[in-house]
């Protein structure tokens, strides 16, 4: 078959997919923004690559406008009718999309529908019920009224998707009611991180030597973040522990947290940029700690991807996240860490020095790589997406 598998954040799992489907003999075409910022995946075709597997970026023609929503849409459906002209020249048999903001994904999945191409919604999140909790918020009624637009737009996307793909089955019920589709159009494939591209090392490992000083203690912090993430949490963090907090980000928010860190003489904490994949496993390795921010309001169904790769690399992990999130579930229920309220610093900060001083942590390091090993086979995944597709053709 001929497939597109259109990842607008460019995150690592979904590129592994591309690269499986195209080693079994299917004609695969990768495409992604690049000007998207946030941490990528391997977006690149290496030697050992099939000929029949390609990857494309796509990129707006000014710098990504995060921050700002209305010019931020305009670069989204920008964006989107990027991906949408790739779509056009490689005439795929199926569409698989994930990630896109709304506005990208309909012009995505419109020509999908012009070029005869089955069209697969992969839904990460419920986009529409964080537009409307975000601008109602921001804008009271006049927000509450975008964020009803939104929420016709998704329900009639899934309603005109030939097949939908959820991340869990907490999402089956919320999918259903929103757009009315069958079961047997609706299935779930949990959310993984390439297990054989994280692989596991030392601590102190070459690039741990060669790019960070010597700590008793470190807790690591890598991924997007923003100010609703309480980039705060890491600076009483950096108070608290003997030891250091290094974070790896981009952005205002990672800026404003480094201004913040020198203003006020908290020296043992520090912001880098992202790190490129390939020094990534090395990296979060060099942790004693791995740690994630979810925001107070996210959804019940989110799982951060960064929470995966952290299994993958078998270090605790400290989660600030709602309790009723599955990113919490998913690190307390495989005894791979501890989760606190995200609005509870002094808490974090406390569960952070008891990890530190608790000489069984590395059960937490066994139990997270464990969960990764039992679970993150792509070969099991990449069958479970074939079967839609066969069924779908």
């Amino acid at each position: 078959m001929r497939i597109l598998v259109s990842d607008y954040s460019g995150h690592p799992f979904q590129v592994q997919l591309s690269r499986a489907l195209a080693a079994r003999g299917h004609d695969v075409l990768h495409v992604s923004a690049e000007s998207f910022q946030t941490p990528k995946g391997r977006l690149r075709r290496d030697a050992d690559d099939p000929a029949s597997f390609d990857i494309v970026g796509v990129r707006s023609d000014e710098p990504f406008a995060k921050d700002s929503f209305v010019k931020r849409r305009r670069q989204e459906i920008e964006l989107g009718r990027k991906i949408a002209s790739e779509v056009a020249r490689f005439r795929p048999d199926v569409v698989l999309s994930s990630n896109a903001p709304l506005d990208a994904q309909a012009l995505i999945q419109h020509a999908a529908r012009r070029v005869g191409a089955r069209f697969v919604f992969w839904v990460q999140d419920v986009y529409s019920e964080a537009i409307a909790r975000i601008l109602r918020q921001k804008l009271g009624l006049a927000g509450s009224l975008v964020g009803a637009f939104y929420r016709r737009l998704e329900a009639r996307m899934l309603r005109r998707s030939d097949h939908v793909v959820v991340i869990a089955d907490a999402f089956v019920p919320i999918v259903r009611t929103m757009s009315g589709i069958p079961p047997e159009r609706l299935t779930v494939i949990e959310n993984w991180a390439p297990l054989a591209e994280v692989p596991q090392y030392p601590r102190d490992n070459e690039w741990a030597m060669a790019n960070l000083a010597p700590s008793r203690f470190r807790a690591i912090y890598s991924g997007t973040l923003g100010f609703k993430h309480n980039p705060s949490l890491l600076l009483d963090l950096a108070r608290k522990i003997d030891g250091d907090v290094l974070v790896f980000s981009e952005g205002s928010a990672a800026s404003a947290l480094a201004a913040e860190a020198r203003d006020k003489g908290v020296t043992n904490l520090s912001v880098s940029g992202w790190l490129p994949f390939d020094d990534l496993p090395k990296a979060l390795a060099a942790a004693d700690l791995l740690v994630v921010i979810l925001e107070p309001d996210a959804g019940v169904f989110s799982v951060p991807s960064k929470v995966l790769t952290y299994l993958c690399v078998g270090r605790p992990i400290l989660g600030a996240i709602p309790p009723q999130n599955l990113a919490a579930h998913l690190i307390e229920g495989n005894g791979a860490g501890r989760v606190v309220p995200p609005t509870d610093g002094v808490g974090f900060a406390a569960a952070a020095c008891a990890i530190a001083a608790d000489p069984g942590r590395e059960a937490m390091s066994r139990a997270a790589r464990g969960y990764a090993e039992q679970t993150f086979d792509i070969a099991a995944i990449t069958n479970r997406f074939e079967a839609v597709f066969h069924q779908l053709a």
